[in-house]
């Protein structure tokens, strides 16, 4: 018997009175409500929708990656006037395939967010943007593989700096990615190998996949530890997964930031609060804006200003800055709330300012300029 569908659909209209010509667009969130990551992506699209005046609904999908084909398959069932004018998806666990095919069908434009196409088995179903799928418009991801750089990175040089050096004079490192599959673990892995090959007394010991779940790698970390005695450096691809690790240090009486250095991806408030301590070394994140960015590109699209025409169909975006600890305390005060009301998203759109030939999608301008509001 088939599990019982579990969602949860939040209907958010930009505005009270919004007039009935107004866009409308309908984010499909794979992860839960109750997760940091995908609840802060939600609301800074949510922001963004209603700072440009567009419908949005939001359903999280509850980490059921596959029901996302449930979802578009009742989207396609709607009646013109309940479908919505944008999809926006997120390619987990391999739906983008099926899910294309059935909303082309059903003339629903969607982007793909967060994770686009990925290997050549997918490539050859789907084609390229607009060709197969006419009304698959595009996709926007992020560089996942600079944040894992930039913490790697940060991290040797941080043991560098401390002289963590082994008996054999070489800085060894031990890696938790997230998993064998999501596109952005795997660049996140990818950027971490660049900078230990770059670094040549920098040696990763080992490699193990924590499925971005801190228990998991509050686990794993224990018998890596034992494993390997000499390492004092620890990459993880995600924030929990570094606190999982920092935990088991911790639990051999070692402390993190002091004979032990850890790094983490992702904006929490405990990991902005561990960077501030000392606790975490290096620290990257704010990809869960790129949700706001593409709000922004469909209203450019549905105002006649298409991306393709400036940017390309898949867009990959440079919006992983490294957190120093006055950045830490930057976000904390103006977005740790989760809430995103004083951004101007509007300032981003090229319909609302034609002196715009470039979009600017880097988190880095919300940390550095002035709050717009």
């Amino acid at each position: 018997m088939r599990p019982t569908l579990r969602l949860m659909i939040v209907s958010l209209l930009a505005a009270v009175l919004s007039p009935a010509w107004a866009m409308s667009v309908t984010f499909i969130n794979p992860g839960r409500a109750s997760e940091t990551f995908w609840n802060t992506s939600a609301h800074a699209a949510e922001a963004a929708a209603r700072a440009l005046g567009v419908d949005f609904e939001l359903i999280y999908l509850e980490r059921q990656h596959l029901a996302a084909l449930d979802v578009v398959r009742e989207l396609a069932a709607r009646s013109a006037e309940r479908r919505p004018d944008y999809v926006m998806l997120v390619n987990e666990a391999g739906v983008a395939p099926e899910a294309l095919r059935i909303l082309d069908e059903a003339g629903l434009r969607t982007l793909l967010v967060y994770n686009g196409i990925q290997g050549a088995q997918e490539r050859a179903l789907v084609g390229t943007p607009r060709d197969t799928h006419r009304h698959w418009l595009g996709s926007i991801e992020p560089r996942a593989e600079e944040a894992g750089y930039l913490t790697a990175k940060a991290l040797i040089d941080k043991g560098r700096e401390a002289g963590a050096f082994g008996p054999d004079g070489k800085l060894h490192l031990l890696a938790i990615a997230g998993d064998r599959s999501t596109p952005s673990s795997i660049r996140r892995s990818e950027g971490m190998h660049k900078a230990v090959d770059e670094a040549g007394e920098a040696v990763l010991d080992q490699e193990v996949f924590g499925a971005f779940s801190r228990e998991k790698a509050t686990e794993q970390s224990a018998w890596l530890f034992q494993r390997f005695p000499h390492a004092r450096l620890v990459w993880a691809a995600s924030d929990q997964m570094a606190f999982g690790a920092m935990a088991s240090w911790e639990a051999r009486g070692g402390r993190p930031g002091r004979d032990a250095w850890f790094s983490g991806i992702n904006t929490s408030g405990e990991a902005t609060k561990a960077l501030r301590e000392g606790r975490l070394t290096a620290l990257s994140g704010g990809h869960f804006i790129l949700g706001a960015w593409a709000v922004v590109m469909l209203y450019d699209h549905h105002h006649g200003i298409d991306f393709a025409d400036s940017e390309g169909l898949e867009l990959s975006a440079s919006v992983f800055p490294l957190f120093s600890v006055r950045d830490a305390d930057t976000f904390e005060r103006r977005y740790g709330s989760g809430h995103f009301g004083t951004i101007d998203f509007r300032r981003f759109s090229k319909a609302l300012n034609p002196e715009l030939k470039r979009y600017d999608f880097s988190f880095r301008q919300l940390l550095d300029g002035a709050e717009a509001r």
